[in-house]
């Protein structure tokens, strides 16, 4: 369902993981470029570890903050 000003886009946080972001989404890149997804819900990553950036490919569980190995 899209969003509306009637419906607005919903967006869901946790602490360990990406944002679950109601989709479709475009995501502008720090470059100015745009990547889109027209999936139902895109995980956008938070801890910068994933290979297909800005796109979740869940690589936070494999190590914490934290770690240096």
């Amino acid at each position: 369902m899209p969003n509306t000003p009637e419906r607005p886009r919903r967006i869901w946080v946790d602490r360990t993981g990406p944002l679950l972001v109601e989709g479709p989404v475009e995501v502008v890149l720090e470059d100015g470029s745009t990547v889109t997804s027209r999936r139902f819900v895109a995980a956008i990553c938070t801890c910068r570890r994933s290979r297909t950036y800005p796109w979740c490919d869940t690589s936070h569980r494999r190590r914490t903050r934290g770690d240096t190995t």
